[in-house]
């Protein structure tokens, strides 16, 4: 596994992968709770997805909101906007205002990495903008519907290795097991062959397994509840921590 690297550090030591809690309050009182609540679990990093906060159509609040909730969590923040095609919330800002609101987050060096999806129509400038503040993008894709061939899995990983990703991810649905071994298989498959840390997981009730042993397949990110989930079949962080620490002791 590939260890992402916040300011030249892993985020995770050894082989585990890192264990990310995310944020999705609607407001700032919310958002704090969230983040002092995460702050008490210990995690390596927590995600805000932005696109949960009531007032995200104001760039310079949610700069400096960013800025209290990195540290009232203690550990590195990653930045997200999930569109609506990808699980996310409805917002009111079209694509230019979201790059711009990343634009002003990286350029006051409030989040430590940001998610920027690989079908967005300002990707490239948006990585560039990233890029330009020496902010690390994670370049994702969700598909909350299936889980896609296994080629077409690897195509995307390379898409975000060749869109300037430092970290690429894929998220998808598994409607059987063998979905859940194809993204398993993928993400080994990516991580042996890339030269970027991958992050790889199956969602639902079908794809808990790959929250836990991702990171034995190659996966340097996994997602656990803190307070709430932001996508289906994560699991609270001290639940999948003491799952984890059985993988550690039997390695």
């Amino acid at each position: 596994m590939k260890p992402i690297l916040v300011r030249g550090q892993p985020l995770a030591q050894g082989a585990l992968p890192a264990v990310c809690i995310p944020l999705v309050g609607k407001t700032a009182p919310a958002l704090l709770s969230e983040a002092r609540a995460a702050a008490a679990k210990q995690p390596h990093l927590v995600e805000w997805r932005v696109d949960f906060f009531e007032g995200i159509a104001d760039a310079s609040a949610v700069a400096g909101l960013a800025q209290e909730l990195r540290t009232a969590a203690g550990v590195p923040l990653l930045f997200t906007r999930r569109s609506r095609r990808e699980g996310g919330e409805a917002i009111a800002l079209d694509e230019p205002q979201v790059a711009d609101l990343y634009r002003v987050v990286c350029e006051r060096q409030v989040a430590d990495l940001v998610d920027v999806e690989m079908e967005s129509p300002l990707v490239a400038p948006m990585v560039a903008a990233a890029g330009q503040h020496g902010v690390p993008t994670v370049l994702s894709f969700h598909d909350f519907q299936r889980t896609p061939p296994l080629q077409e899995l690897l195509a995307r990983f390379r898409q975000a290795k060749d869109l300037g990703a430092d970290v690429g991810k894929l998220a998808v649905m598994p409607r059987s097991k063998a979905d859940v071994l194809v993204l398993l298989q993928a993400t080994l498959q990516a991580s042996e062959t890339l030269d970027i840390p991958v992050a790889g997981m199956a969602m639902g009730p079908l794809g808990a397994v790959s929250r836990v042993c991702g990171g034995v397949f190659g996966s340097a990110l996994t997602f656990a509840v803190g307070q709430a989930a932001s996508a289906p079949g994560q699991i609270p962080i001290d639940e999948l921590r003491a799952a984890l620490a059985v993988l550690r002791s039997a390695g």
